[in-house]
């Protein structure tokens, strides 16, 4: 047993309660658990209690033994001082505060239902991806439908909050911060960190002087990229060699740091050639020259079919015949639809929230949650699964619940904190 699980059994009052004493031989009588408290300090705070004919107020600790009080060394913190009652599953010694006053114990060992001991158990020790799978028919579908909403927007807060702090960093510049996302979401996730540290290695400020023109933009990119480097491949390719000319040139006039990356910084392996990292960098130049006000487009569009013309740039005419620099091949000449999508949920979404919570207009994080609902829902083995398990599957707000879900509860078997797993451990109605 973990001792959350005590501290779920205690918040929820799943014990039985009959002649509830201390084990000095006090009469307790709870009138409120207390507030459970994540942060540092006792387990429970603000409880209220009758211990007695007194009526305390103050914090409850919890622990499988009450030997564990010294082993955390709670005798030294005066935190712990508030603490009026020990919960425990076993008491195998007395404990005390700083003052040297005894803190009253209450044992639950012999006090929790067996099925609700079984239940909890099957959770921890089941192997499906899902551990609740066998026991899932018990939760009605609106239960589940509940819990995948709340961590949809677990999910979409999250990705906000991490925007708030780029914000932040950038010095509240949000067409800068818009660029740093879209940049890191375009590497698609096996790309992601050299993405991010190009958005680093080139500064929006200087690809803002020549948006308007393509050539020394994608010279900017690829010679920062490291792609512009002489080879074998590409060193007869004159395009290229005007590329890496252009780009020598605007990195001795803004003193950028030559080639920030290398090619063996990318990820090439089980890519497909539509989804190597030089045919994104076209396409992110395609965006921002034909898109020059990232930020403000991204929040004012007003659905899905907008924003996937939004990234529908097409790449210029060198890009839609090679792979990489000084290498020929078929490539699309625009972005997908299903990657703009992609770039919906891991960019517009999360970026219009942050800016919700930054000018207090919580009505924009409803508006943007409803972009996912657009869009059609994720396919993959692990959205697989729950499908099978009967979860609603029907549009990306679906599957941003789904993975949140799984990722955040399901595999690490966080079910006491999950709505679905604290209904399955609910203690059944006794019929009388």
């Amino acid at each position: 047993m973990q001792e959350d699980f005590l501290h779920y059994v205690w918040q929820h009052q799943y014990f039985d309660k009959t002649d509830l004493r201390t084990t000095s031989g006090e009469t307790i009588t709870i009138l409120k658990p207390g507030l459970h408290n994540h942060d540092a300090g006792p387990d429970f705070l603000n409880a209220r209690l009758h211990l007695g004919d007194v009526e305390w107020n103050g914090a409850v600790e919890i622990h499988l033994r009450a030997s564990d009080w010294h082993r955390h060394q709670h005798q030294h913190d005066p935190k712990y001082d508030q603490v009026i009652l020990h919960v425990v599953l076993h008491a195998d010694e007395p404990v005390r505060r700083t003052n040297g006053s005894e803190v009253p114990a209450l044992v639950l060992e012999g006090r929790l239902a067996p099925e609700l001991l079984g239940r909890y158990q099957q959770l921890l020790t089941e192997t499906p991806a899902l551990p609740c799978a066998p026991l899932l028919a018990q939760v009605p579908v609106i239960a589940r439908v509940m819990m995948v909403e709340r961590t949809l927007l677990e999910r979409v807060e999250q990705k906000a909050t991490t925007l708030e702090t780029l914000h932040q960093h950038l010095g509240g510049d949000w067409e800068a911060t818009a660029y740093h996302a879209l940049l890191a979401a375009f590497g698609f996730k096996k790309n992601t960190e050299p993405l991010q540290r190009l958005a680093k290695a080139l500064p929006l400020s200087v690809l803002r002087r020549h948006r308007h023109d393509r050539r020394q933009l994608e010279a900017l990119l690829f010679g920062q990229a490291g792609f512009l480097t002489e080879n074998d491949e590409n060193r007869h390719d004159l395009f290229v060699a005007d590329l890496r000319a252009e780009y020598e040139f605007l990195a001795h006039k803004y003193q950028l740091k030559a080639a920030a990356l290398a090619p063996h910084d990318w990820n090439f392996l089980r890519l497909r050639p539509a989804n190597f990292p030089p045919v994104r960098l076209a396409q992110l130049a395609a965006v921002l020259h034909a898109r020059p006000a990232l930020f403000d487009a991204l929040l004012t569009a007003q659905d899905v079919l907008t924003l996937e013309q939004f990234f529908a740039a097409p790449v210029s005419e060198y890009w839609q015949g090679h792979t990489r620099p000084g290498r020929p091949g078929k490539v699309p000449h625009q972005l997908g639809r299903a990657s703009a999508h992609l770039l919906i949920t891991n960019v517009v979404v999360p970026l219009r929230v942050a800016y919700a919570r930054h000018v207090g207009q919580p009505e924009l994080v409803e508006q943007a949650v409803t972009l996912l609902t657009q869009l059609p829902a994720e396919r993959n083995a692990l959205t697989d699964t729950y499908d099978l398990l009967g979860f609603q599957h029907r549009t990306a707000a679906d599957s941003q619940g789904l993975l949140a879900l799984h990722y955040g509860y399901c595999q690490p078997r966080q079910c006491l904190r999950c709505a679905i797993g604290s209904r399955i451990l609910q203690p059944k109605p006794v019929l009388r």
